[in-house]
């Protein structure tokens, strides 16, 4: 965010102030989103031996356990974001205390299914936060700002994936899986406190840029209308979740992948793989908002021309990366693959708040995220462990490796959805009110 405010009115410094700590607050809070959500991975294969589980059931507990709650839940709440009345930081204080203690809870189980039921829950909880966060975060920064604003909210997939894997890792090796758990789940019930006390409601505090605006108030089946009325929008939420299905995919088979083809630990791939691959998708989520603001005031289309072109140069960089022998090199190459597949976050997310009415933020949000959990998300990680198992009897441990393999290759099917989509941007965005 700019810090350019000096010889500006009061006002304009105070709003100035306003979106910066609204932005840190957001994006702190996305941050232990992923920690808790992600941390699952790193700790999947001790799990996985501590609980006698088939590649099947990993890829259940660490996607469609998940994702079922959240994304059915995500579109009802959404539509309460949505409503003018709505205190949306109280709303996001409100699902961070739950998926905390839920995280919490899933060092307590006991069972396989007691551990299924204790992630349904954090999805449940997880579900109240992006949505409103996208809303707020279009209500407070002007459309020519939006990508770089919405990608470094998105920051928080990369770094809270790091800090879950760095974190993970380390307390899978010192206190094991289920106090990992314990260990990340209760500092999130003293955040929300802290969030409960400091995130303010524009529509409240007169921040917003919509402060007096007379757009009408949508139900939801003319809202689903109005969304689903842009061709650009559609497109966009195909590229958005065939991407959310290799990179949530691959983010739990790589993990695996390193520990059974490579032998190392959990802590030792939390470091390596979540301190580079988290630096690396950090600075590609970064980059892709910069570029779309950059080149998408010369022209609209070229909002999505780095998300495409990245893709289609990853997907050989991934392929040849899983062949290595030594994991070193294999981490290395991996690093620009990650760059590339990551520069979709801050222009799609942008584009989904321009291609629909203002009463219809938030439910847009949601039922992006609806489609990119419950595919990518849900099916992801499930239909990569079949994958494996299946390979498993012939190729043993590097089941996961010729799983890979093909991952790599269909990146290329998000890059075409991602060129459809920017062919209609020029005629469609910003056109709602």
């Amino acid at each position: 965010m700019s810090d350019a405010l000096a010889g500006q009115p009061r006002t304009a410094v105070a709003a100035g102030d306003s979106i910066r700590l609204t932005m840190w607050l957001l994006l702190i809070v996305y941050i232990f989103n992923f920690i808790d959500r992600q941390i699952v991975n790193i700790l999947a294969e001790p799990i996985a031996k501590d609980l006698d589980l088939s590649d099947t059931q990993i890829g259940l507990m660490t996607g469609i356990a998940f994702a079922l709650f959240y994304t059915v839940l995500g579109l009802p709440i959404a539509r309460y974001a949505d409503k003018p009345t709505t205190h949306r930081g109280r709303l996001i204080a409100g699902a961070l205390a739950l998926w905390s203690g839920m995280t919490a809870l899933c060092g307590l189980a006991t069972t396989y299914a007691h551990l299924l039921l204790a992630r349904i829950g954090v999805g449940v909880g997880e579900a109240g936060c992006t949505p409103a966060a996208h809303s707020l975060i279009a209500d407070k920064v002007p459309p020519e700002r939006r990508a770089s604003a919405l990608a470094f909210y998105s920051l928080g997939i990369p770094l809270g994936g790091l800090l879950g894997m760095l974190i993970g890792g380390v307390l899978a090796d010192t206190v094991g899986w289920r106090g990992a758990f314990i260990w990340v789940g209760v500092p999130g019930l003293l955040l929300a406190l802290v969030v409960l006390l400091l995130l303010k409601e524009p529509r409240q505090d007169g921040t917003s840029l919509n402060l007096g605006s007379t757009a009408p108030t949508l139900d939801t089946r003319e809202a689903l209308k109005s969304i689903l009325s842009s061709r650009a929008y559609v497109l966009l939420v195909a590229a958005g979740s065939s991407a959310a299905f290799l990179s949530y995919g691959k983010a739990t088979w790589t993990t695996i992948f390193f520990q059974r083809s490579h032998g190392l630990t959990p802590g030792e791939v939390g470091f390596w793989f979540g301190l580079w691959g988290g630096v690396a998708g950090a600075f590609g989520t970064w980059l892709g908002g910069w570029l779309a603001d950059r080149f998408g005031k010369i022209n609209r289309r070229h909002v999505m021309t780095a998300p495409a072109i990245g893709m289609v140069v990853a997907a050989p960089m991934a392929f040849t990366a899983y062949f290595m022998t030594d994991w070193r090199i294999a981490l290395l190459m991996l690093m620009i693959p990650t760059v590339l597949n990551s520069l979709y976050y801050g222009p799609c997310y942008s584009s989904t708040q321009g291609l629909v009415p203002m009463r219809a933020r938030a439910i847009a949000a949601a039922l992006m995220l609806f489609c990119q959990n419950l595919i990518g998300l849900g099916l992801g990680p499930l239909f990569f462990g079949m994958i494996s198992q299946w390979l498993k009897p012939e190729y043993g441990a590097d089941s996961v490796r010729y799983v890979l393999f093909g991952a790599a290759w269909l990146g290329l099917i998000p890059a075409f959805f991602f060129w459809r989509c920017s062919l209609r941007l020029n005629a469609e965005l910003d056109q709602k009110g």
